[in-house]
């Protein structure tokens, strides 16, 4: 069952996330990882900056993976993607992609990392495109809020797609 995620529930939510994330280690730049990868106060500042998150609970109400949702101007953004590593595999982050795709409609963005070669790949399995890379960094400067080392070592996928 996919639900929005409790106030109570922050910490867990967390530990899926830093859990999850364990797998760019050594992936992205050396210069973008740290410990935790996404501390309490960071999960705080995005949650007030309007990031909406929804969890996939299994049949006992336990998390196994989240995915939060933002209005930015005129898009709506897929931020902090992650699935417990036992739970992987099973459709739950397709799952829960696909309930705010349809919860918000119109049109989707979602950045990642260039060298998160298995979530670029999840994405276009779920109908994103890959946006041209000269209008990569002007979206994520307009639509994130995030340092200019990311800009560089990211990418983004729109759903739907957007021309070159």
């Amino acid at each position: 069952m996919i639900r929005q995620c409790r106030d109570d529930e922050l910490e867990v939510v967390l530990a899926i996330v830093n859990e999850a994330a364990a797998v760019y280690r050594g992936v992205i730049p050396e210069d973008r990882w740290h410990e935790p990868y996404m501390p309490a106060d960071e999960l705080a500042d995005e949650i007030a900056a309007g990031v909406e998150f929804w969890g996939w609970v299994d049949s006992r109400d336990e998390l196994l993976g989240v995915m939060g949702i933002q209005p930015v101007q005129d898009v709506w953004l897929i931020r902090h993607a992650y699935v417990r590593s036992a739970a992987q595999g099973q459709g739950v982050g397709g799952e829960l992609l696909s309930a705010l795709t349809e919860r918000v409609g119109g049109q989707l963005l979602v950045g990642t990392w260039a060298t998160a070669t298995w979530a670029i790949r999840f994405y276009e399995r779920h109908g994103f495109g890959a946006v041209p890379r000269e209008q990569i960094g002007p979206l994520l400067r307009r639509y994130w809020s995030i340092p200019e080392r990311q800009v560089e070592t990211s990418v983004v996928l729109a759903k739907p797609p957007l021309g070159g």
